[in-house]
């Protein structure tokens, strides 16, 4: 199965998110080939989520997972520890008070 360059893969969700009125910004550029993408879900209450892609050796499937939760702060400082040894990752903000990042929807695994 053919793999999805990064930037065409953010570019994707992102406007699958505009379709949904959700803001969705770059808050770090990665590599546009190969870089691995988290996504930070802002819900502008103080409050976010970080999500990370994960790989299931035994079954081969992929699935968004969250990293961490809690104060937006504690999310900023683990965004930067991981960028602090991958320095190809994309960094993605959802805002939504709702809580809505549509990673779970078909085509976004």
């Amino acid at each position: 199965m053919t793999r999805l360059t990064a930037s065409f893969w953010v570019a994707a969700y992102r406007k699958r998110l505009d379709l949904h009125g959700i803001p969705c910004f770059v808050a770090h550029h990665g590599d546009d080939t190969a870089g691995a993408v988290m996504v930070k879900l802002n819900t502008l209450d103080g409050q976010a989520q970080v999500f990370q892609r994960s790989f299931d050796l035994m079954t081969g499937d992929r699935a968004w997972v969250p990293l961490v939760e809690g104060a937006e702060g504690d999310c900023d400082v683990a965004i930067a520890r991981q960028r602090s040894f991958d320095p190809d990752l994309w960094v993605l903000e959802v805002e939504d008070r709702q809580g809505r990042h549509l990673l779970g929807e078909d085509g976004l695994e």
